[in-house]
């Protein structure tokens, strides 16, 4: 009987493993074992680091807004409840955009948060 390895298979298994692994440094990119566990490995960081670049990005925005909701004279809390008594659409990122680029708009986007809570 004729022993079976399956050998295009699992080549294509290992090639598959050592191209993730490209740019590892050290035995991690040339050994199957090593290489295996650190892809796997950067691979669960990869899923959990995007699900955190999004908490960084709206914590930034955040900061912005209220850096410069404070230029103008309001907090960021009572500027938020103002857009949202406005009924504003503007999301936090465009928002913090607007602090960067725009100041003159920004600060318009602030006096009709102010005339809302009053």
């Amino acid at each position: 009987m004729v022993r079976v390895t399956n050998a295009v298979a699992s080549h294509r298994r290992k090639k598959r493993m050592y191209k993730r692994a490209k740019g590892f440094v050290g035995d991690r990119k040339n050994h199957l074992r090593l290489t295996s566990e650190s892809v796997m490995r950067a691979l669960a960081y990869n899923y959990r680091h995007r699900k955190i670049k999004k908490r960084e990005f709206r914590r930034l925005w955040i900061q912005r807004i209220g850096a410069a909701a404070k230029i103008n004279g309001i907090s960021y809390s009572k500027f938020i409840n103002g857009l949202l008594k406005a009924r504003c659409e503007l999301n936090r990122k465009m928002l913090a955009d607007m602090a960067v680029r725009d100041p003159n708009g920004f600060a318009t986007v602030v006096a009709r948060a102010k005339e809302a809570l009053v």
